[in-house]
């Protein structure tokens, strides 16, 4: 049965049967945090029967997983700790032993259950939070990236250059397992701080790869100042982006100046993913300013939207907060894991009208409930500011080079109003005056405010502002007020 061209039937059918199997044969007895759930709550794993009946079971959250003074390893109990005295009870267990040898089956548990790799959070909200792989996971962790690189249309053929960083984080790793898995050429440069910028200009003229890829503002910096030299990438045909937003503005400024450079037919492609779920999704290649929305792998995970006030799971195509819960995952395991993103056009089961492809699709903006904030700009009344809404007017802005909006109270008085203060880098050629007045009228339509007062800079004293060579993610909303 191909992965990407079940019937809607035949995937809901599939999702059914693993998840009563992954509950009842691995869940319910291995897992410490849900066996201990499961107890406290009254509830019968197989009674869990169909995805419908995972209403049934409680959300997990971030919160869950962070450590405690009381519990400094809290991440240790969502690790699927297998009791080998009930796995050697199991009749297929025994067949096993008995056909291959116990030395056999005892290698077999190891590469299933024993961690042997890690991911971690980024930490950008709290301590960062570990992952862990067996053999298992990792196996699944190549056939995601294959389905990736198939998802946006890649040939073993193509070259590509990886340019998200060397650390333990998902991305970086899903790029390289998906190279891997698939047998397409990736070099992986690190990203800025290991190459830096000239250094990752000069392997994509070395190489010549036909995709580029890596966090969307570093691409967009490196495709810039290639160009600011002259350099020509007529090869280059596709972009994948991923570990933060890519909005449509700033997938046309690539696309734009790829083509003075000499790449005439480029499609971008966004991905989503998050460490909990230890694989990410791509969007099939769509003519420009279009979204097909990210292809998810219905036999390897399960995704619900839910009212993110109430919990109630919401229809198809409906928005809500995405809900992830795994079928096939050993290692560390978050079931109905509640991911704080909200999706506007919820998902749907339509083939994509792309690509052709009969899986489930998120589709719509996705938007962190976190990143709407309220600030104080009056004595009286707070304000809340989505500073996704703010990352587009930005970004979508082709006069701009670089930004960053920073918060600050009023005279650096913790007893004060909040300001923000938008820090730009026009691009070249760019009348100051007129970009200034364009972005405040933007803001003003969009989200009824405007900054407190707009600062210019150099575009090099800009890139030292985010820290694009420095940091893992560049520093966009710079909260600079005193911390309580």
């Amino acid at each position: 049965m191909k992965w990407d061209q079940m019937t809607v039937s035949e995937q809901r059918r599939l999702q059914d049967e693993k998840l009563r199997r992954y509950l009842t044969d691995v869940i319910a007895p291995f897992s410490p945090y849900y066996k201990q759930l499961f107890a406290e709550h009254k509830i019968d794993p197989r009674q869990i029967k169909t995805v419908s009946d995972l209403r049934h079971l409680p959300f997990t959250r971030k919160a869950d997983l962070l450590a405690t003074p009381e519990q400094p390893q809290k991440f240790r109990e969502f690790i699927i700790t297998p009791d080998v005295s009930v796995l050697k009870r199991r009749p297929r267990v025994i067949a096993e032993a008995l056909l291959r040898g116990q030395a056999a089956v005892k290698r077999r548990f190891e590469r299933e259950f024993r961690p042997i790799f890690l991911t971690a959070t980024t930490g950008r909200s709290s301590m960062p939070t570990a992952f862990a792989y067996t053999d298992y996971d990792m196996r699944n962790l190549r056939t995601s990236g294959e389905r990736l690189i198939q998802t946006i249309g890649g040939e073993t053929s193509m070259r590509g250059v990886n340019m998200f960083p060397y650390a333990p984080h998902l991305a970086f790793w899903q790029v390289m397992f998906a190279g891997i898995e698939f047998g397409m050429l990736l070099l992986s440069t690190g990203g800025g701080k290991v190459m830096g910028t000239d250094g990752n200009i000069g392997i994509i003229d070395k190489i010549k790869p036909e995709a580029i890829i890596g966090i969307p503002t570093f691409v967009y910096h490196v495709i810039r100042k290639a160009h600011e030299q002259g350099h020509k990438w007529p090869q280059v045909i596709g972009l994948v982006l991923g570990g933060e937003k890519s909005p449509q503005g700033i997938r046309h400024k690539m696309v734009r100046l790829l083509h003075e450079m000499g790449a005439k037919n480029v499609r971008v492609s966004a991905t989503y993913g998050f460490t909990e779920a230890r694989m990410a999704w791509a969007e099939c290649p769509t003519p420009p300013g279009q979204s097909s929305g990210y292809h998810l792998f219905p036999d390897m995970g399960i995704f619900e939207v839910i009212d993110p006030q109430t919990g109630e799971v919401r229809g198809e195509g409906e928005p809500g907060e995405l809900v992830y819960t795994p079928l096939d995952a050993r290692g560390t395991v978050v079931l109905r894991y509640r991911t704080g993103d909200y999706v506007e056009g919820g998902v749907t089961w339509a083939p994509c009208p792309y690509c052709g492809r009969t899986i489930p699709r998120i589709v719509g903006e996705i938007g962190r409930a976190s990143n709407t904030k309220e600030l104080q700009f009056g004595k009286l009344k707070g304000t809340l500011v989505n500073f996704d809404e703010i990352h587009t007017i930005l970004d979508d802005t082709i006069e701009i080079g670089e930004w960053q909006l920073e918060i600050r109270k009023a005279h650096d008085d913790p007893n004060e109003v909040d300001e923000l203060i938008l820090h730009l880098a026009p691009a070249q050629g760019v009348d100051v005056e007129q970009l200034t007045e364009k972005i405040r009228a933007r803001f003003q339509s969009d989200i009824e405010m405007t900054p407190n007062r707009v600062e210019i800079h150099s575009l090099e004293d800009m890139l030292q502002r985010i820290r694009l060579e420095s940091a893992l993610k560049e520093v966009r909303i710079l909260d600079a007020r005193p911390k309580e």
